[in-house]
């Protein structure tokens, strides 16, 4: 089960820099108000929530007939919809491609040289295609799917049956299409956002197709959430992530979060994680800024910022306590002091102490620091992991007082994107655009 240890938050183990445990106890009714909102779902968007109890039949379903149909599997999606299945096809199928079929090939922006590549790599008679977008209007995702539509039209003479549309029940662009081509179709529910669709059909397809079994996924979710609906903070370690969180920032002055998990496959996780976390908490002039790392690969590039640069920083680390295949360092040069030491050991001895070295390094001068601990790697405990920050997400957003679920920010840069295009409706924006390029002629070398 997922743990939280924080004691390198507390003013007990960390001095002036760390938290009393008076202030937790002090914020506890605002806790218990939360906790209140949060089951009565007083946001429909809270639907997330209710992902948990899901038939993942048609799921399991549509992934069987990807898996014997086809050698390529191409995801067009942005935001959520990308991050969240890069996330799960890195943590439980590593370097994928080179060993397993069918290829998963994730195309989440609008570079012309990467699309170029995917379509270099995927045979477009042996592909199946998973369009991802609620709205069904997303610019990026839609674009690329026009011209693969187009594609598979000219190449194939059963197009449609190769497009999975996973997009809104009833309503917007990409729905009238699947219904009039006859796509499959999968549902995103109303009421769930993108960041906050990982355990939706959104990563759940994904987790089916390379042969991953969605179900342990939810069930690892499902008993983190008996933990994370605990109106005790004490008990509850998403709400008790958030407070340590909150408090930091407004008391301490660190608002920035440090994401370092201590596994390559976790990586992206920690990148879905700053989307979540930045694009839920980023309003009204409050928030928390958060940027992924990796251990432990920067402790040789970030390390030295965070023990003694700012100290506008928490840390947070994850742990995996067993990696599941390890590999012994020979004792080889044994005749070399720098070296004879790490002989007898393994990797896996080797990046826990580097992880715990650096938990206490950051503590020993004072920099506050927390771990997430999962047992291993596998689709019980990503599933614990996502929902965990959702949940955390959720309730730090009602603690900071803002909508943790829109993006008003996200909004006008879309609407000038719009102009740009000449999509109807939004000439306003192009003249914005077109005098804001005059402004920029000035001022250039």
């Amino acid at each position: 089960m997922l743990e939280l240890n924080f004691s390198n938050m507390m003013g007990e183990v960390v001095g002036q820099s760390g938290i009393p445990e008076r202030e937790i106890e002090g914020i506890k009714t605002t806790v218990y108000d939360i906790d209140k909102r949060i089951k009565a779902k007083e946001r429909p968007e809270l639907a997330f929530i209710d992902l948990l109890e899901q038939d993942i039949s048609e799921i399991k379903k549509i992934a069987s007939a990807v898996r014997g149909e086809f050698e390529s599997f191409i995801i067009l999606g942005i935001g959520g919809s990308a991050l969240g299945p890069r996330a799960i096809i890195e943590a439980l199928s590593p370097l994928h491609n080179l060993d397993k079929k069918p290829k998963v090939f994730i195309y989440d922006n609008v570079d012309p040289r990467t699309f170029d590549r995917i379509l270099s790599l995927a045979d477009i008679k042996k592909t199946a295609v998973n369009v991802i977008t609620k709205s069904g209007s997303t610019a990026e995702t839609m674009s690329s799917f026009m011209i693969l539509w187009d594609k598979f039209n000219k190449t194939v003479p059963d197009a449609s049956k190769r497009f999975i549309a996973t997009t809104d029940p009833e309503k917007g662009n990409l729905r009238k299409i699947a219904d009039e081509k006859g796509f499959k179709t999968l549902s995103i529910p109303p009421g769930v956002g993108g960041r906050y669709s990982v355990l939706s059909p959104v990563g759940l397809l994904l987790t089916e197709v390379i042969g991953i079994n969605a179900d342990e996924m939810l069930q690892g979710a499902r008993d983190i959430h008996k933990r994370c609906t605990d109106p005790e903070i004490w008990r509850n370690p998403a709400y008790l992530f958030g407070v340590l969180l909150y408090i930091m920032e407004r008391e301490e002055k660190r608002p920035i979060n440090v994401m370092v998990p201590y596994a390559d496959g976790l990586k992206p996780t920690a990148e879905w994680f700053c989307q979540l976390w930045a694009e839920s908490l980023g309003k009204l002039g409050m928030g928390l800024t958060p940027y992924p790392s990796l251990g432990t690969t920067d402790q040789h590039s970030q390390l030295q910022l965070w023990m003694e640069g700012p100290e506008d920083k928490v840390v947070i680390f994850i742990k995996v306590d067993d990696y599941t295949v390890d590999a012994e360092i020979p004792k080889v040069f044994q005749d070399m002091d720098g070296l004879n030491y790490l002989g007898g050991h393994t990797l896996s001895e080797l990046i826990k102490a580097e992880q715990e070295s650096t938990e206490l390094a950051l503590a020993k001068i004072k920099r506050p620091n927390m771990t997430i601990s999962i047992p291993k790697i596998d689709a019980y405990h990503m599933g614990q992991l996502f929902h965990f920050f959702e949940m955390a997400t959720a309730f730090t957003g009602f603690l900071y007082g803002v909508n943790p679920f829109n993006q008003p920010g996200v909004e006008e840069g879309k609407n000038f994107t719009y102009g740009m295009m000449g999509r109807k409706g939004y000439e306003a924006k192009r003249q914005e655009v077109e005098k804001a390029r005059e402004k920029k002629m000035c001022w250039r070398v």
